[in-house]
């Protein structure tokens, strides 16, 4: 369990269910997960609860034995909240909270305050209240706090109109707003990324935490925030990278993580034009978290949802010091051999590298870099001598060429 230095912290219990679809075993891993963003939020897990269902209680999620579970620990232990690892609708979410007498948060509703307490540019933090209030206003009740004072009057609202509807009006309003604030904004940054000229366009892409934003600064020399927290990069940066005499350009965008809330990758869609737009696609991969093949797969469910399948990729599988500091001694005859107990060499040698994209770093420790650019070299020198054929002969074929 994540442990925090400090007091200032928010008790909290984590809530996931065991389905045909999601057996126990992926269900603890998606805990861990979630027990990562509630560290990040703010927050300390003191508890977990699960429970085997064949489908979610269309009521109360989970069955009313398991809530009054809950319900006792909650008053035990002063719980402050308590956070389903599934998106509850709003029927549930109320219920909960009336026999909980608690916070009640989804993964949904979490990664949106991580996400709100992340943004610090203005834009970032538009697209997040974007996503909030759209979140937001299907779960509007009538015990709802009011957003702002309304005054009655002329032209103020309609005969008969209730609390909520105001409420309900209020947010359809400020969503209207925001819309149109971040279309603006929307168009300033088409004309940002069309003043660039025609230098080929890098994007680092990948699951959260799995160390872009160390390798974003090792490669261009910038001081990107990076930290081992979810999210900890918002706003995409974009610098301008020279290796031997060969400029493009490289973007560093948010993490991408399982059940990404819609609200987020719609209100987000302006940083994601800039892996859209990008030539080449590195995805940056965590080889030692055990799970990192489904990371891989979440990544690419996700670029297919914005058309970004297809792109030309180069596989780069990071922090390969903590593999090999955790990786498990091969003599051990006791633990059943599982792809864990592959060395770095074995990994190479499966699908990986087979597929000739694939290349194995530490960003953090600077292992195998320049292999890496090498790699990254060749790339972006095949996309711009196709793009300028006339002017080849100003970069040589291999980087190697430029100590020479």
């Amino acid at each position: 369990m994540l442990e925090r230095t400090n007091t200032e912290y928010e008790k909290a219990v984590l809530i996931g269910i065991i389905t045909r679809e999601q057996p126990e075993e992926k269900v603890n891993e998606y805990l861990d997960e979630l027990e990562f963003l509630t560290y990040t939020a703010g927050g300390e897990v003191v508890g977990r609860f699960v429970q085997r269902v064949d489908v979610p209680n269309p009521k109360t999620f989970i069955g009313s034995g398991k809530l009054e579970e809950v319900q006792a620990f909650v008053k035990e232990e002063e719980v402050g909240s308590v956070i389903f690892d599934d998106e509850l609708s709003p029927v549930q979410q109320r219920n909960i909270e009336k026999q909980l007498r608690c916070k009640i948060i989804d993964r949904t509703g979490l990664i949106l305050d991580i996400f709100a307490q992340r943004a610090t540019t203005s834009y970032a933090r538009t697209q997040v209240e974007l996503a909030q209030y759209e979140y937001l206003l299907p779960r509007l009740t009538g015990l709802w706090t009011h957003l702002e004072r309304q005054r009655g009057g002329i032209g103020m609202r309609g005969p008969g109109e209730t609390e909520i509807e105001t409420d309900r009006r209020i947010v359809r309003d400020r969503i209207s707003l925001l819309k149109k604030k971040l279309a603006k904004i929307d168009k300033q940054m088409e004309t940002q990324r069309g003043n660039r000229g025609s230098l080929v366009r890098v994007a680092l892409v990948g699951y959260t935490n799995v160390g872009k934003s160390t390798l974003m600064n090792v490669i261009s020399k910038s001081e990107v925030f990076a930290e081992n927290k979810l999210f900890a990069t918002l706003d995409t940066t974009v610098r301008k990278v020279v290796l031997g005499n060969l400029p493009f350009l490289l973007s560093d965008t948010v993490g991408f993580i399982r059940k990404l809330p819609t609200q987020l990758v719609e209100s987000f869609k302006s940083t994601l034009d800039e892996v859209r737009e990008a030539d080449l696609l590195l995805h940056v991969v965590d080889i030692s978290h055990p799970n990192f093949e489904e990371h891989i797969e979440s990544v690419n469910q996700i670029l297919a949802e914005i058309d970004c399948a297809d792109k030309e990729t180069l596989m780069v599988f990071n922090k390969i010091d903590l593999y090999e500091a955790e990786h498990l001694d091969e003599d051990d005859l006791v633990t059943p051999r599982t792809d864990r107990h592959n060395t770095i060499e074995q990994w190479k040698a499966t699908w990986m590298q087979r597929s000739g994209d694939a290349i194995f770093i530490s960003a953090l420790n600077k292992e195998n870099l320049d292999e890496f650019r090498k790699r990254v070299y060749k790339r972006v020198r095949d996309i711009h001598v196709t793009r300028f054929p006339y002017n080849n002969f100003l970069y040589p074929e291999n980087l190697d060429a430029y100590s020479q």
